[in-house]
């Protein structure tokens, strides 16, 4: 059976686009959704188990693309993930 639980991290704009690439990197994320300061969500990108390390510059270079813009226009943001813990 598999849970799932929620991380949040503060970060400025001009570190957002590597926090997301380390997420990404990391596998086991199942969701990532950027707010603003507000707290109003920005983006949600629902990332699939599985996905191959080496692809990742391939198969997420629009929401990379996307975080990018986002972290061009904002000063801080909350980047929650959402992770699967199996037991």
């Amino acid at each position: 059976m598999e849970k799932e639980y929620k991380e949040e991290w503060k970060v400025s704009g001009k570190d957002l686009l590597a926090k997301v690439r380390e997420l990404i990197n990391e596998g086991k994320v199942r969701r990532i959704i950027i707010k603003n300061e507000k707290g109003n969500t920005l983006i949600e990108v629902p990332l699939h188990v599985g996905a191959v390390v080496g692809a990742v510059g391939v198969i997420f270079a629009p929401v990379l693309a996307a975080v990018g813009a986002i972290a061009a226009l904002v000063t801080e943001c909350t980047v929650v993930v959402v992770k699967e813990e199996k037991e």
